[in-house]
């Protein structure tokens, strides 16, 4: 393909990841918004019985039982398990974290990923790598701030969702190069469904406003809306061209905050955000270049 025929695609990939973090900024701010009024676990319910029966509608008449092959079940099962687990974190992390904030410091998950291909897979980081690494972490220090007057244990949650992402990413990464993206997809709507729907009966709640139903049904399509999105950019344009605007996510979180919360980072989360934005962007560019991982920005 000449370079004036790929340009287009390119652009069409940036333009298509830009609108998938728009989508999961979008689902984060409503689910900040949700679990003010509805118990976590069920609104975690909505968001995976959502994406589930769409990914079904629409996969089933194009795929039809093909859709379940898998030469991994339990690793598929595993994956789904992680990605509810991050889900779960981040559900909570939202109820007590402003959302610019919590966007920024889960955005250190490439990061995270360096570190753990470096301590558990053997793999050789380099000195670089290492100090975008440190400024990432140091970057998540300013805006948690261990040690002062506003910290409280909560703002430890969204560390926990790096974790679990983390393994998530790199378990996606193995797989990926075997399994059908289409059927991983699938798993993982009904796995976490199958699995949240076990605690639905302890934790319903009868919802009273047209609003937070509403609210709901948003987060179910932000989050199957924006995971298409990305499949068809990466389908468009490289991963190393498409990481950068990854990062994007963390303005659309501020501009939700603001507009719904009416919330602000103050000066030092601003520096702290900063940090991981372009430690994270580098760090990441630097991944995908590569060939290592390729990241999926976490979402609720």
């Amino acid at each position: 393909m000449s370079r004036h025929a790929s340009q287009p695609s390119a652009l069409a990939g940036i333009a298509l990841v830009v609108a998938a973090v728009a989508c999961f900024a979008t689902l984060d701010t409503t689910t900040k918004y949700v679990s003010a009024a509805v118990p976590v676990l069920m609104a975690l319910w909505f968001r995976y019985f959502f994406q589930a029966v769409a990914t079904t509608a629409v996969v089933l008449p194009l795929r039809g039982l093909a859709v379940l092959r898998t030469a991994h079940p339990k690793y598929q099962c595993l994956r789904g398990l992680l990605l509810l687990l991050t889900s779960l974190f981040s559900f909570f992390s939202l109820k007590y974290m402003p959302v610019g904030e919590f966007t920024a410091i889960v955005m250190i998950t490439p990061l995270a990923i360096t570190l753990l291909a470096a301590t558990t897979l053997g793999e050789r980081v380099s000195p670089l790598r290492w100090l975008l690494v440190a400024g990432g972490f140091a970057g998540t220090l300013i805006i948690i701030r261990p040690g002062g007057s506003d910290f409280n244990w909560t703002l430890l949650l969204p560390l926990g969702l790096v974790a679990s992402n983390a393994w998530f990413q790199v378990l996606t990464s193995k797989l990926a190069q075997t399994e059908d993206p289409v059927t991983m997809h699938f798993y993982t709507g009904w796995v976490g469904t199958l699995v949240i729907s076990l605690a639905l009966p302890f934790v319903w709640t009868p919802l009273g406003s047209p609003l937070l139903w509403a609210a709901l049904m948003l987060m179910g399509l932000m989050a199957t809306v924006g995971h298409f999105l990305l499949i068809l950019a990466y389908a468009r344009a490289p991963a190393a061209t498409l990481t950068p605007f990854l990062y994007a996510q963390i303005g659309f979180a501020m501009l939700g905050g603001w507009l719904v919360f009416s919330h602000m980072p103050d000066q030092w989360s601003l520096l702290g955000i900063a940090l991981i934005a372009v430690c994270g962007a580098a760090g990441g560019w630097l991944t995908v270049r590569e060939s290592r991982i390729v990241f999926e920005p976490a979402e609720a």
